[in-house]
């Protein structure tokens, strides 16, 4: 049969779907002379290949692929022109993928018209869209129907879900910059780029209808209708969002009722010509493909222009997070999943087998007790995330949560039962962000991801309104460290009652926390604190301490967090000492690679609890003990110092400013000659560093005048004294502390006790401070040791 015979025979048939599919199948292969089902139910390479293959839906009861390839394509189809769209009859299909091992296309047509879904894993999501009559004059679309029997990979789109989703967020950088140049609030920025986000994917997810005879989404016919009138746009889109967040009519379409506090201010943002059109090319990327998981954090760098230099750099990725996430949060989970299959299982022999009627009748009682006990356990699960930046772990934790009780819910110990349709959702979800604009993302991802969610697992995409649930509190814009009590005085804020606490606190030591937070927050987070974190310890503790908090006091059962693995030592340890204190740790990576702001650190992830935790696992593998060291076996934080090493080891010189000079410099000054007699060597020192003690010396000298010189006699040194006023005078100036602003020309740290204890060793030993592995050196005077080492 040819292409124009096929087209002919099939153009007009008046049969319905039951009636017709199977002899249409039938033909399509002899047009493409291509093999049909036949009574083996396999092709010649092996693969299952039948007509009415029967499965189980994911929603429940028994299912049938009209057609069904396996390894290539599934088939659902429908009575010629009784249905406006094909979203039922692919969420037909959704329901079927997973017990049909994920073929990689999946088809519905109804004769007249066809559309081809990809299903590649990963992949971007493409929808191959064509009409009958197009297969006989449209080389193109012919091709389609032969790859799909042929070779599928043919028809995929080839572009990873993260490319799509870093596309993304770089396409709204000229928006947000326009908005900027307006002198707009960050936080309308962020308000209303969420908004416009949001309705680029509820368009191409389906929540937005499509324009009537035309190809594109409402949204972006908007967008096409204004390019070059912007005040059409603004007009047109706020009486969108006004239909949206009550629900309504828009150019005839019906608008389904939004909300959620995202659209119930309908003010729309002033947007440059070229702004709009930046907004057409993002619409027609396709943001069903995006990944939340990442979104939120690339989204949030185009967004924010101190962050606008990260957005090339790697991201946080959802394996990473499942580092925490797994064990915190779902382990027990899924050891309670495994408790109730192990007591179901001879229940379920009962219920197969029974002796009579009324035991049978009671086993299914028990059967579905059972299973409501697990269902009830992850519907009510809750999680925080209290520093919850975009909310990518937030996204993370709720999948998981969905995964398993999808799994649950499709278990073989329920067949032949009613089964209940998924209730996990964002309302268990809880977050605490100070940035306005990582806090604007927030919601907008854990939504994104649940509807995506249910969309991609055949939930259908109709939801009860509104769509966006307003989520009270849930996650909230403050500071989730300091707050104020209405005298005034510090205190701390009220975290939310959750069963589990996770997430990625900032991390930042404590040589940057005056010059990034100011000198009265941090005096004030030190008044609040005392006692409990050590003034030197970095910024990440305080989320440990007020986590252990939580658990101590009962309002939170499991905390999974992450620090630089310098948490483990020093001050910071004491975190770690206070929580083996009140429960314990079960859970450690003691020093894994990391992505923070797009670069590369090491760091340490910390599950911990009241104590319960029966099981401890560091790095990976069972142990006994976890130390507050982050170490197995003998627990060295609990040693006691030895007088004997009193004063043999100790910090070296911090100099504070651009006292170091290259060796060429260096030697000029040594050759010059003072007037006051005084020989520069007195001053100008070989500055060693862990640089050159791990690898080759740098030939790098430093100017230093001693502990404590006057003025005048640092001035003898001509040179090195008119080179540290014009370098160093400056910067120091600037400085918080006053004894480092007003004694400029010395260093800021001299490390007299150092000085002494080399003073008369012809030879000492060094070792850098923060090298992976311990090395030592000698060094011989005039060597000024900087304080890496």
């Amino acid at each position: 049969m040819t292409p124009k015979q096929f087209v002919k025979v099939w153009a007009s048939t008046p049969l319905g779907e039951k009636q017709s599919y199977q002899s249409h199948f039938n033909d399509l292969c002899d047009m493409l002379d291509h093999a049909k089902p036949d009574a083996t139910g396999y092709a010649d390479n092996g693969q299952p290949f039948q007509f009415e293959w029967s499965l189980k839906k994911t929603s429940g009861g028994q299912g049938f692929a009209d057609v069904f390839y396996g390894g290539h394509f599934a088939i659902e189809y429908k009575t010629p022109g009784k249905y406006k769209d094909f979203g039922d009859a692919y969420n037909q299909l959704l329901q079927y993928r997973e017990n049909l091992n994920n073929p990689p296309l999946l088809i519905v047509t109804d004769i007249r018209n066809w559309e081809i879904h990809t299903n590649f894993p990963n992949t971007e999501k493409r929808v191959y869209r064509f009409t009958h009559s197009e297969i006989a004059s449209d080389q193109e679309k012919l091709a389609w129907l032969r790859h799909m029997f042929d070779d599928p990979d043919r028809l995929n789109p080839g572009r990873h879900t993260e490319e799509i989703t870093a596309d993304a967020a770089k396409s709204f950088q000229v928006i947000t910059d326009n908005m900027r140049g307006w002198n707009t609030d960050p936080t309308r920025i962020a308000f209303f780029a969420t908004k416009l986000v949001f309705c680029l994917f509820a368009e191409d997810i389906g929540l937005l209808p499509r324009m009537r005879n035309t190809p594109t989404g409402i949204f972006t016919d908007i967008i096409q209708q204004s390019q070059g009138k912007p005040e059409t746009f603004k007009r047109h889109l706020q009486n969108l969002f006004l239909e949206m967040n009550r629900g309504g009519e828009f150019f005839g379409e019906e608008i389904s009722y939004f909300n959620g506090t995202l659209f119930s201010v309908v003010t729309v943002e002033e947007l440059s010509l070229e702004a709009i059109d930046a907004l057409a090319k993002a619409a027609a990327l396709n943001w069903e493909s995006i990944e939340p998981s990442i979104f939120g954090t690339l989204f949030e760098r185009s967004l924010d222009p101190a962050k606008r230099s990260q957005l090339g750099a790697h991201y946080t990725s959802r394996e990473d997070i499942l580092l925490i996430i797994e064990p915190v949060l779902m382990q027990p989970l899924r050891y309670e999943w495994d408790t109730v299959q192990l007591v179901a299982a001879p229940v379920r022999e009962r219920y197969d087998n029974p002796q009579d009627r009324r035991e049978r009748v009671n086993a299914g009682n028990q059967l579905l007790q059972l299973r409501e006990r697990i269902l009830k356990r992850l519907r009510e699960t809750t999680v925080l995330d209290p520093a919850c930046g975009s909310g990518n772990f937030l996204y993370v934790a709720l999948q998981e949560l969905m995964d398993l009780e999808k799994e649950v819910i499709n278990h073989e110990l329920w067949d032949g039962m009613q089964m209940p349709l998924p209730a996990v959702h964002p309302r268990q979800m809880f977050g605490i962000e100070i940035a306005p604009i990582a806090h604007a993302l927030a919601s907008i991802v854990v939504w994104i991801g649940y509807i995506q969610w249910r969309i991609k697992n055949g939930y259908g995409r109709t939801f009860s309104e509104p769509i966006l649930e307003k989520l009270q509190g849930n996650i909230v814009c403050k500071d989730a460290i300091l707050a104020f009590d209405e005298e005034g005085n510090p205190t701390e804020p009220e975290w939310p009652e959750v069963d589990v606490i996770v997430g990625n606190p900032p991390f930042l030591g404590q040589y940057r926390r005056r010059a990034e937070l100011g000198d009265e927050y941090v005096d004030r987070l030190f008044q609040n604190y005392r006692k409990r974190v050590p003034q030197n310890a970095d910024l990440v503790c305080y989320w440990f301490e007020n986590a252990r908090v939580q658990i101590e006091s009962g309002n939170a059962k499991r905390a999974g967090l992450l620090a630089t693995n310098s948490i483990r030592g020093g001050d910071n340890r004491v975190v770690l000492q206070r929580i083996k204190e009140s429960g314990d740790i079960f859970m450690a990576w003691s020093d894994r690679s990391w992505i923070l702001d797009g670069a590369a650190v090491r760091v340490s992830m910390i599950g911990f609890d009241g104590g319960t935790e029966a099981s401890q696992t560091l790095d990976g593998l069972p142990v006994n003990e976890i130390n507050p060291d982050l170490t197995a076996g003998v627990d060295i934080t609990v040693a006691h110092k030895l007088p004997d090493n009193s004063g043999i080891c100790m910090w070296a010189d911090k100099k504070g400013g651009p006292f170091d000079i290259p060796g060429d410099l260096a030697r000029q000054m040594l050759q010059a000659v003072n007037d006051s007699g005084y020989s520069n060597a007195d001053v100008i020192f070989p500055r060693p560093n862990g640089i050159d003690v791990v690898r080759r010396p740098r030939d790098v000298w430093i100017i230093d005048f001693g502990v404590d010189p006057t003025i005048a006699e640092a001035k003898r040194y001509e040179l090195p004294f008119q080179h540290v006023e014009k370098h160093v005078k400056p910067a120091r100036e600037k400085n918080r502390i006053k004894r480092v602003r007003e004694k400029w020309w010395i260093h800021r740290e001299p490390s007299a006790d150092m000085r002494r204890a080399i003073s008369n060793l012809p030879r000492f030993i060094a070792t850098s401070s923060v090298a992976k592995y311990r090395i030592f050196v000698w060094l011989r005077k005039p060597a000024l040791p900087d304080n890496a080492l």
